[in-house]
């Protein structure tokens, strides 16, 4: 199993930024598609955004022009920069590799307020 250690949430107000680590301890995550997910409180954990080992990116609708992910693969990082937050993007934000999902880490939250 990967370890995946998340960070960088915290609380901002409506239209303000925050970007997100992702560091993991396996050698596989530079060869692998890495992908941010999150989940708010009653609700399903929801893929966010994922890029590929050659960097193609997919991101949920509601954050298309938001947010942007990217990896630094010498580091073992992938970061999910987030801009013109919404107190709807409030939930706590994981890692993982999806599809082959490996136990999911703490993870970070992220709290927009109105």
């Amino acid at each position: 199993q990967v370890q995946l250690v998340e960070s960088g949430g915290g609380l901002v107000h409506a239209g303000g930024s925050l970007k997100l680590s992702c560091v993991s301890s396996g050698t596989i995550f530079s060869i692998t598609r890495v992908g941010w997910f999150r989940q708010a409180p009653g609700k399903e954990r929801e893929l966010v955004a994922s890029i590929g080992s050659r960097g193609d990116t997919n991101y949920l609708d509601s954050v298309k022009g938001r947010f942007a992910i990217s990896r630094d693969n010498a580091k073992n990082t992938v970061y999910l920069q987030m801009n013109s937050l919404k107190p709807e993007d409030t939930a706590i934000y994981y890692c993982n590799l999806p599809p082959n999902i490996q136990r999911w880490g703490r993870g970070t939250q992220v709290t927009v307020s109105s």
